[in-house]
């Protein structure tokens, strides 16, 4: 049967940090995209956690955790060093999206990571896209200031991820729509950490076992970028995953990331 249970811990600043475990064995640290909690791990946790005790935890702002006044990237990268220290000191790190890019900058600044697995953080490093608009992280906030945050969600989905208008006019009306506004304000947050959206300075410095990962049905851009982070980090292995697109099946990562993290 699987050990299940939730807790919190205190940042280094004081913000209150929520998390769940689930499974025995070494341990292993999930970090969320945008507009997620940790909830958006439940079913991958579920797979993994015969082998290790997963780490699925709220980023700051989102779900059962607290947030602070202003934002920075570096009290982000202590929150993710606070579960660390909370899973006995060292453990390995799965992202996906820009998860994957605080992931990276976590690895960077030298935080106690055994492996580090990324799925698709989205650099935008070549013209098989439109670049992100310049002003995005100013749009946002005054939408946020004026308190639209259906329409942070809508600029983000349409705007800096190229999905269709259509699609998201759909999705607006859909169920699930609450519970992107709710985390919209952590919009701001993803994007400040992402900066220019290209490779972070220090990609190469990085000397831990590092699996990238990209969907065989994503879009161009997105195999760039993980071929790029492969190509920075000395020894890093990449795989695709056929027929996978950004949102991935967990059934079809769960064998990889198992092979990955148990191979010493």
């Amino acid at each position: 049967m699987k050990s299940i249970s939730t807790g919190r811990v205190i940042s280094k600043d004081g913000t209150r940090i929520a998390f769940k475990t689930m499974g025995e064995g070494d341990a292993v640290i999930f970090v969320a995209p945008a507009l997620a909690d940790r909830s958006v791990f439940l079913p991958l946790a579920q797979l993994m956690a015969r082998h290790f005790t997963v780490f699925s935890y709220d980023r700051r702002g989102r779900g059962d955790s607290g947030d602070a006044s202003a934002y920075a990237v570096d009290r982000e990268i202590e929150d993710l060093e606070t579960i660390i220290n909370e899973a006995g000191g060292t453990a390995s790190v799965f992202g996906g999206s820009s998860g994957a890019v605080l992931a990276l900058e976590a690895a960077i600044h030298g935080l106690s990571i055994a492996k580090l697995a990324l799925y698709e953080p989205p650099f935008v490093l070549d013209d098989s896209r439109p670049a992100v608009p310049g002003d995005s992280l100013d749009q946002l906030r005054k939408m946020l200031a004026s308190g639209r945050r259906g329409d942070m969600v809508e600029y983000f989905m349409t705007k800096m991820v190229g999905v269709p208008p259509e699609a998201v006019a759909a999705m607006r009306a859909a169920p699930m729509w609450p519970a992107l506004e709710s985390l919209a304000h952590t919009l701001i947050y993803d994007v400040t950490l992402m900066g220019d959206f290209s490779l972070p300075t220090g990609t190469g410095s990085i000397k831990l076992p590092t699996l990238a990962i990209r969907g065989g049905a994503s879009p161009e851009w997105l195999h760039q970028a993980v071929r790029a982070v492969a190509r920075a980090i000395p020894g890093a292995q990449l795989r695709m995953l056929e027929g996978q697109t950004h949102a991935v099946d967990p059934a079809v990562l769960a064998p990889v990331l198992l092979e990955f993290f148990a191979n010493s």
